[in-house]
């Protein structure tokens, strides 16, 4: 696998230089920010194939980098911040991030993420061979496409939470536990896999159903995991 041009947004010093060190060793090739501004403009001047983001920037916010980052394009943006609130958590998926790391975090954890991230394309591509389309209800998805949409109308996913979606549909009618949905999206169980599935999930439904006391696609299974109802 070819190693990704990775664009660091850090203005911690010792954590910048962490990660940095860690790309370097790894064979990644980087380019460093240290604040908003200059984030968006490394990005749109070497369009980088991941950006790892820190979310309190001296400048402006992340969340504001990612909406202006999303104006026009697509590239996978890895959050990787303090703020462990799943309020936090939401808005910068909402604005359109693909993942999000919570500090203090792991080397290994780290490059696991990075690793993922690269064969993203790759699994979306073979997320259900042998077929084109999934029919539940008014839920349907265009796996060639890579496109959704519910009641006629496209919905917008990040990519974690449309290899959620697609994993689900695979497995329609079946419970699927915590550990093998994180260890199928991320390629592992840590703790902080549990709970951005747990986020995940809540944005996930939040665009399929009408209300957390509604569901009509998934249902939770308190303690265990989540099951992609048969819609008639």
């Amino acid at each position: 696998m070819n190693k990704a041009r990775i664009l660091v947004v850090e203005d911690d010093a010792p954590v910048r230089n962490l990660i940095t060190l860690t790309l370097k060793a790894h064979e990644y090739v980087y380019i460093t920010a240290s604040t908003g501004e200059s984030a968006v403009l490394e990005a749109a001047s070497h369009n980088p194939d991941i950006v790892l983001l820190d979310l309190g920037l001296p400048d402006i916010d992340g969340v504001e980098v990612i909406e202006r980052i999303r104006s026009w394009s697509n590239m996978p943006i890895i959050v990787i911040s303090a703020r462990s609130e799943d309020t936090d958590k939401i808005r910068a998926l909402d604005a359109g991030a693909d993942d999000y790391l919570t500090k203090p975090f792991s080397v290994d954890e780290l490059l696991a993420r990075l690793r993922v991230t690269q064969r993203r394309l790759a699994l979306l591509e073979a997320s259900s061979p042998g077929e084109s389309f999934y029919v539940n209800g008014q839920l349907r998805i265009d796996y060639a496409a890579g496109c959704v949409t519910l009641d006629g109308q496209e919905l917008h996913l990040t990519p974690i939470e449309y290899k959620l979606l697609c994993l689900m549909a695979r497995n329609t009618g079946k419970v699927l536990t915590h550990t093998f949905i994180t260890r199928s999206i991320w390629g592992s169980s840590w703790d902080n896999d549990i709970a951005s599935l747990r986020v995940f999930m809540a944005t996930l439904r939040r665009k399929l159903e009408s209300g957390p006391d509604a569901p009509q696609y998934i249902q939770t299974h308190v303690g265990v995991g989540y099951r992609m109802l048969k819609v008639e």
